[in-house]
């Protein structure tokens, strides 16, 4: 994993126009380079000025190909910091998530966080299970984006 650059707009066009992103996390407004460079810079990058972490660009061991993205994002709407992760379809089922998205859980005492967050559709069944295996626990359900919907939160105390 490492930092997104605006040279990573190309990947994050395609991550953000699947149609499982775009259904299950929602539409960022990313339809092109120029959206996608805008997107970067006012999302991971900006996150990264502000806080230090925010979402990272995970690439495969050996030759760094683009296969997702996963991190930390904190969120006004949120008790805590939320960690986030999406993945090409071509990857999803070969452990890649899980094993991001532990090491983002890692990272998090880099920064001094200890709660995390989750949130996911209703209709996740395969991201509630990745959370349950990290040992997130389902809390309840909160409204989340415009319109708001309800989603599940799932929630990590600290070490």
């Amino acid at each position: 994993m490492r930092e997104f650059t605006l040279a990573d707009a190309a990947d994050i066009l395609a991550l953000l126009t699947t149609p499982d992103f775009i259904r299950n996390i929602g539409d960022r407004g990313v339809k092109d380079l120029e959206t996608a460079h805008a997107y970067l810079r006012d999302g991971p990058l900006q996150s990264y000025r502000q806080h230090g972490y925010g979402l990272w660009r995970i690439g495969l061991a050996g030759d760094d190909r683009f296969i997702g993205t996963c991190g930390l994002i904190l969120r006004d709407t949120l008790p805590a910091v939320d960690i986030g992760y999406a993945l090409l379809p071509a990857y999803y089922g070969q452990g890649y998530a899980i094993e991001a998205a532990r090491a983002c859980l890692a990272k998090r005492l880099e920064f001094g966080l200890g709660q995390v967050v989750a949130i996911v559709a209703e209709d996740n069944l395969p991201s509630q299970r990745l959370l349950e295996k990290l040992g997130m626990k389902f809390t309840g359900r909160v409204p989340f984006g415009e319109p708001a919907v309800d989603v599940r939160l799932y929630n990590l105390l600290s070490d």
